[in-house]
């Protein structure tokens, strides 16, 4: 029997709640003025044949439908039939009061706390309504935070573009792990009500949240060692293991005409001396903090990273701040001279990077198209030493 079941008009408006249509009624903020309520709902009855062939599960069913009304009104029809007579048989049901809906499903509790939740925005920042009605259920799972993050909102209006940390905003029961942690939402927010002199649209993001809207951000930094004992950038004896911030790395400028990056810590910190260099942690996409330095554009720069798809899309993305740059143990014959210690790259690369040469552009269309395996990689870490002294002294 595939007749509608009242748990099948319950779905009906569950399936309203998950969409949170119900809870943007409690808005009001439609132009139309038009409400979900009086709903009338999908029901699928017994036709004719079924009627007559299963007169009593027919009855049965409208017992049930006629059991649970209540929440939601019935609306009948008589039909005759030369057997069985005249009888009422629901034609449709409907659920007239948004009130109604919510109490057949449970959730007039959780709509009165969105009604609060209206309310206090309705009084303190009544632009941000059309964002409860578009999000309602993330609403609620703020609830607890909302009060305070309507009073960030408050503050960034008195406070246009601050350029102090967020750690120095100074609003009871807000701390900068608050605003950390509800940055995605706040940005939607802040968008809303603040004027567009007081937004940097050039910054998006979680990660852009700070400069986007005025706030001071952590300087990025720039992590390095100084390869050759006799330039001593500090004044000790001690390891040249040194992190500037990227302001001050910028105006560095060393004595050096060689400049290695590398992904992994432990080649970094293990890289060996070369006369003019220095080696810089690369960590991962990104090379931002080495872009204010304009000294780097009159070095030689080698970057090593891992033999894989990723490995040559960071290098692509390092020649779009410094075209000249120079890959090394990334080639085809270091690949295959490691073969035994191999492994599996979980999600590859598969875009065009048009800033390789031809052998790095080879062997990246190899690896992506599974030329030795699937989804070949060689970490970096993993290449025997000696081929980096190998290369090392080719380049002095």
């Amino acid at each position: 029997m595939i007749w509608t079941s009242p748990a099948d008009l319950k779905n009906q408006l569950q399936k309203f709640w998950d969409r949170g249509l119900l809870l943007a009624d409690i808005c009001d903020t439609r132009a139309d003025g038009e409400s979900l309520f009086p709903r009338r709902l999908t029901l699928k009855g017994p036709d004719t044949r079924e009627l007559s062939e299963r007169f009593h599960e027919v009855r049965d069913w409208i017992a049930r439908l006629s059991a649970a009304a209540g929440p939601y009104r019935i609306e009948w029809r008589s039909v005759n039939h030369r057997v069985l007579g005249t009888n009422e048989i629901p034609m449709a049901i409907w659920v007239d009061t948004l009130e109604d809906a919510l109490g057949l499903i449970g959730k007039r509790r959780a709509a009165e706390q969105f009604a609060a939740l209206v309310a206090l925005t309705r009084d303190k920042q009544p632009e941000l309504l059309p964002w409860l009605a578009k999000r309602p259920l993330r609403a609620l799972e703020l609830a607890e935070d909302w009060p305070r993050l309507l009073g960030i909102v408050g503050w960034l209006l008195g406070h246009p573009r601050p350029a102090i940390y967020l750690r120095q905003i100074d609003l009871p029961g807000v701390h900068t792990k608050l605003i950390e942690g509800h940055r995605g939402v706040l940005a939607e927010l802040l968008d809303l009500v603040l004027p567009e002199d007081s937004i940097d649209s050039t910054y998006s993001g979680i990660g852009g949240f700070c400069r986007r809207y005025g706030f001071l951000d952590k300087p990025a930094r720039v992590r390095f060692r100084v390869l050759d004992p006799n330039v001593r950038l500090l004044p000790v004896a001690a390891e040249q293991d040194i992190t500037l911030t990227q302001a001050t790395f910028a105006a560095l400028d060393p004595p050096v005409a060689k400049v290695f990056i590398t992904e992994n810590e432990i080649n970094f910190l293990a890289f060996p001396e070369v006369p003019e260099a220095l080696v810089i942690f690369g960590a991962g996409y990104g090379f931002d903090n080495l872009a204010a330095a304009s000294w780097l554009h009159q070095k030689n720069i080698y970057y090593w990273g891992d033999i894989d798809t990723h490995g040559f899309a960071i290098l692509n993305q390092l020649r779009g701040t410094f075209p000249r740059a120079a890959s090394f143990l990334m080639d085809q014959q270091t690949l295959l001279a490691h073969r035994s210690l191999w492994g599996v790259e979980a999600q590859p690369e598969t875009g065009t990077l048009a800033r390789l040469n031809t052998e790095e552009s080879m062997l990246y269309d190899q690896l992506r198209q599974n030329h030795w395996g699937e989804q070949v990689r060689l970490e970096q870490e993993r290449i025997r030493f000696d081929l980096l002294l190998d290369v090392l002294h080719e380049l002095r």
